[in-house]
């Protein structure tokens, strides 16, 4: 099966109809793939390996505003393309393992170029959803990394919310990006998916964002929500936040689902937040319960959940043992709580789900 057979194949599954933006990436996705046919052939010919070392594919860049089906297409060529050594990861967490390796690599003349070679020799395709930089010591390092995967050999497809010139628009020491933007623009074809159908927006218009009571229904209707906003495969029910690795319950793409003990329960802070914050578009958090005098912690952890995403405009979809306004009645927090409530209750309005999410800025040093 090919991307145009298998992206058909699960918009007859799901109901959907493409647009004239999804088919002519579908299009450019089916060159891709085609190419790494002709690729694989090539590698497997011994006589012409000798003649020639023959070049990866070129890569692909789509962007687009939220909700335009990016990490769908993209998934559709993943799911088929016939590579062995493939990859398909948020950049956000690809960058955390550059990260590491580089603190492993403290006294290496060429960290990045080791870096470079140890991930060619697993990869030649890596797929990024989400590629975007907020972080200034990612800016600064992202050419030499970049160029030095392409001189290695590995090709890409990636998926971003911005066109490769408005990346990093306001950071530190964005001149050190403007190379970078150069080098995507210059082994990348670069594809704009904004048909102006935000089909997320659409299904979170028939999602209801707050529900109560607990129970198997609720968790039902839970399901149906995760599946219903997922526009990508399901991912390892794991994530690493602030160096610490979270179970979740499920996660596509940029929608993952918490149970509120994982959230809340336990030592977490603003940053943790804001670092989810960053990485996805929409956070399920079920089984929140009536929090009682003796869950001043938990009401409190949850409160800086609630004013993050809210101020970043992170959608929420909550289960919950009772209404917002009783939530939290009875503490050291109850007063406070009162503007909790306050934009739990806006956080579910139209207004509010059909707003765009912000770009979260994680370093402005």
């Amino acid at each position: 099966m090919n991307v145009q057979e298998f992206y058909q194949n699960a918009l007859d599954e799901r109901g959907f109809q493409a647009d004239d933006a999804q088919r002519n990436a579908v299009s450019r996705l089916q060159v891709a793939y085609d190419d790494w046919v002709g690729y694989k052939a090539k590698r497997a010919n011994k006589f012409t390996r000798l003649l020639t070392r023959p070049e990866v594919p070129r890569g692909v860049y789509m962007w687009g505003g939220v909700g335009r089906g990016k990490s769908f297409l993209m998934d559709s060529f993943f799911s088929v393309v016939p590579v062995v050594r493939k990859t398909r990861l948020h950049f956000h967490e690809f960058m955390r393992g550059v990260h590491r390796q580089l603190d492993e690599l403290k006294g290496v003349a060429d960290p990045l170029d080791e870096v470079a070679k140890r991930v060619a020799k697993k990869y030649r395709l890596i797929c990024f959803d989400e590629f975007h930089v907020s972080d200034v010591a990612d800016a600064m390092l992202l050419y030499n990394l970049l160029k030095a995967l392409f001189d290695n050999g590995v090709s890409f497809v990636m998926t971003s919310n911005y066109h490769p010139d408005t990346l990093y628009p306001e950071g530190l020491h964005r001149d050190r990006m403007l190379p970078t933007i150069a080098l995507l623009k210059e082994k990348l074809d670069v594809l704009n998916v904004d048909s102006g159908n935000d089909y997320r927006k659409r299904a979170l218009e028939q999602v209801q964002a707050y529900l109560t009571p607990l129970g198997a229904e609720t968790d039902a209707s839970l399901r149906e929500v995760f599946t219903r906003l997922s526009d990508a495969r399901e991912e390892d029910a794991k994530i690493e936040v602030e160096g610490r690795v979270l179970k979740c319950l499920r996660r596509a793409g940029s929608i993952i689902w918490f149970d509120f003990q994982v959230l809340c329960g336990g030592p977490r802070s603003q940053n943790d937040y804001l670092d989810i914050a960053s990485r996805f578009h929409t956070v399920i958090l079920s089984s929140v319960p009536c929090m009682s005098a003796a869950m001043s912690s938990e009401a409190r952890r949850f409160t800086w959940l609630i004013d993050v995403f809210y101020d970043n405009k992170v959608k929420l979809i909550i289960s919950a043992e009772v209404a917002p306004e009783l939530l939290y009645t009875q503490g050291v927090l109850s007063n406070e709580f009162h503007r909790t409530v306050s934009r739990i209750i806006e956080m579910q309005s139209q207004e509010y789900m059909d707003a765009d999410q912000r770009q979260v800025v994680n370093s402005i040093i």
